[in-house]
């Protein structure tokens, strides 16, 4: 089959984004202003050094929570299906913004209760607030990517693992769950990105993050540049997820290819 040809719409929409980043690059060299980043360059790598550790330390929490949620999601047990249930339809279906608020401002009306049990050191961190809000949250999020890669593997994995007499650990450790994170990996990487864009929501509770950094920037010089630079370095941490995913992606699939 012959390889298709771009549309006229396709290449005018190509031309498009080529003209917006060449009209953002000579805008950047124009604006370009040494003294500035002189001045805000370190505290924009402090921003980002929040922002990756939050990102990352989120998404390790979330996945710890995610997988017995999971479980029981696809248990046989109606108690145990109705609280995951709960769990991942309350995280899903509410603003990440509106859950940030509620642990942020929220449990602060319930100081002394959080006092007696030894917990209030946690929750009156901003930072410590954020980290529980962005882990539930993507916890909600992973729970039902690892629940779909794993109910996508057929059945017939399942049962020609029992015909050789594996134990059904065994079978889910070594068979199943292999299947399911190449499925799976995509999507995950997916929620990392959708995760390091929404950690910019933290800087609202006074956290410093690169947004954070970013506004106390923008607010002391008026420099639109600011918001500029600050969409160019997640814009890299975007970039640089993608290309591990490709690299991984390839490792896990070079058995398929031929």
């Amino acid at each position: 089959m012959a390889p298709r040809r771009a549309g006229i719409a396709g290449i005018l929409v190509l031309g498009l984004w080529a003209l917006a980043a060449l009209g953002l690059v000579i805008y950047l060299v124009n604006v370009w202003n040494p003294a500035l980043f002189a001045k805000y360059g370190p505290a924009y790598l402090d921003g980002l050094v929040v922002t990756v550790s939050l990102v990352i330390t989120s998404i390790v929490s979330g996945a710890l929570v995610s997988v017995p949620v999971a479980f029981g999601r696809m248990a046989r047990n109606r108690l145990a299906r109705g609280l995951s249930f709960a769990f991942v339809y309350f995280f899903r279906g509410t603003p990440l913004l509106a859950q940030i608020f509620l642990f942020y401002y929220g449990f602060g009306e319930f100081r002394g209760f959080f006092e007696t049990i030894g917990l209030w050191w946690f929750f009156r961190e901003a930072w410590y607030c954020a980290l529980f809000s962005l882990s539930l949250n993507t916890a909600a999020y992973q729970a039902e990517i690892l629940r779909g890669a794993i109910e996508s593997v057929p059945r017939g994995q399942w049962e020609g693992a029992r015909a050789l007499g594996l134990p059904r650990l065994v079978i889910f450790w070594k068979v199943i769950l292999p299947q399911a994170l190449m499925v799976a990996l995509r999507p995950y990487t997916n929620e990392i990105i959708l995760m390091v864009k929404a950690s910019a929501i933290v800087a609202i509770i006074t956290v410093y993050d690169l947004l954070g950094e970013t506004r106390r920037a923008y607010g002391r010089t008026f420099d639109f540049q600011t918001y500029i630079w600050a969409a160019v370095l997640y814009l890299s941490i975007v970039e640089v997820l993608r290309n591990i995913t490709n690299v991984v992606e390839k490792r896990l699939t070079r058995h398929q290819k031929r």
